[in-house]
């Protein structure tokens, strides 16, 4: 079921001045054509249509790929960034986005032990075997019985 599109987000493509075809819209961002589709079957993208009933995409089209783009990059999947652009404004959303600020927080800190395990391998003189610290992170590891 398409979401609905917002106008300051998303206008049809034959009010904005430039119609691109899928191809020329994908190339502009280095993304397959089949994306684009997948984005438009799951309510993210709503191109207008020519005569022929090839899609067209305009400059709206353009900022709306963006917004996607930069949504995925901040680790939103595509339910929730149909959910995030079917209203003027993402802020009108802010459980989802608080949701998701404690998802990266939990990332963060996993990628931040990560990171001190590795620094501590880095500079520890000892083997895993031998380095206490690293034999109290592999016993924390293991599920008990």
């Amino acid at each position: 079921m398409p979401a609905t599109v917002p106008v300051n987000v998303h206008m049809k493509s034959s009010d904005a001045d430039a119609e691109l075809s899928i191809g020329e819209l994908a190339g502009r961002f280095g993304l397959p054509t089949h994306v684009l589709r997948h984005w438009e079957s799951v309510g993210l993208l709503a191109p207008g249509r020519r005569a022929g009933g090839q899609r067209c995409f305009g400059q709206a089209d353009l900022a709306r790929v963006a917004l996607i783009l930069m949504g995925k990059d901040a680790g939103f999947g595509l339910r929730a960034l149909r959910e995030l652009l079917s209203t003027d404004s993402p802020l009108d959303h802010p459980d989802l986005l608080r949701h998701h600020i404690a998802v990266l927080e939990r990332r963060i800190d996993r990628a931040q032990a990560a990171k001190d395990l590795i620094e501590h391998a880095l500079d520890c003189p000892l083997s895993f075997d031998e380095c206490p610290h690293a034999r109290e992170q592999i016993a924390a590891r293991i599920p008990p019985a």
